[in-house]
């Protein structure tokens, strides 16, 4: 497996992008190879936990997996983990790709991580496009991935819903509803925590997730 996880690390990092995106996988950046270790560690990671339940979401933030590689967390929680969850830390192998002054958060990556340590239920993330989309002229912003994006993370997300063998996919927003139903793959949705959203993602994963 570990042969097949770092040649699908590889084609990511490849996988040419609009003007518009950052590739964190890729190699035109040296620093982005601390972004592809981390991802690794957390695909074994995940591998071996074999999780029944694979959350989808949009595309990468930059205060988050566009940092750190992995989806759905921020340099802190990667650092730190939380309460309740073993699975980021340094003591797992996670680094900083750069270095701040203090480590950055995301809202979206603590919320959702919260709300699985909560539940006991370990959980496979990835998003509909695996790359971050920005505005024209300026990385540190986000945007919705364009349905060309989005067709650019369909061979990934397939790739990973094969690998895993997950049992129940669930949709975090719109976009990823967009590419489960393009791709025919069963699915149910949560309204992304983002935006005033949490209180209905949190409902919703309970719902979705019997607690």
């Amino acid at each position: 497996m570990t042969r097949k996880l770092k040649a699908f690390i590889e084609e990511l990092a490849h996988t040419e992008v609009p003007p518009d995106v950052c590739n964190q996988y890729s190699y035109i950046r040296p620093e982005n190879a601390v972004r592809r270790e981390n991802l690794f560690i957390y695909l074994k990671q995940m591998y071996e936990l074999k999780p029944d339940i694979m959350l989808v979401g949009e595309a990468p933030g930059y205060r988050g997996c566009r940092l750190t590689g992995v989806p759905f967390t921020s340099e802190y929680l990667l650092l730190n983990s939380m309460e309740g969850l073993d699975l980021f830390g340094q003591d797992k192998g996670y680094r900083l790709a750069s270095r701040h002054d203090r480590l950055i958060k995301e809202a979206t990556a603590t919320i959702i991580w919260q709300t699985l340590a909560k539940s006991s239920k370990t959980a496979l993330s990835w998003n509909a496009f695996p790359f971050h989309p920005h505005k024209k002229g300026n990385e540190d912003s986000n945007r919705p991935p364009t349905k060309k994006e989005l067709l650019i993370g369909e061979k990934p997300l397939m790739q990973m819903i094969e690998m895993y063998q997950v049992k129940k996919v669930i949709a975090v927003g719109n976009k990823a509803e967009e590419s489960l139903k393009k791709l025919g793959i069963a699915y149910e949705k949560v309204r992304h925590p983002a935006q005033g959203g949490k209180n209905e993602f949190v409902n919703g994963m309970k719902l979705h997730l019997h607690l």
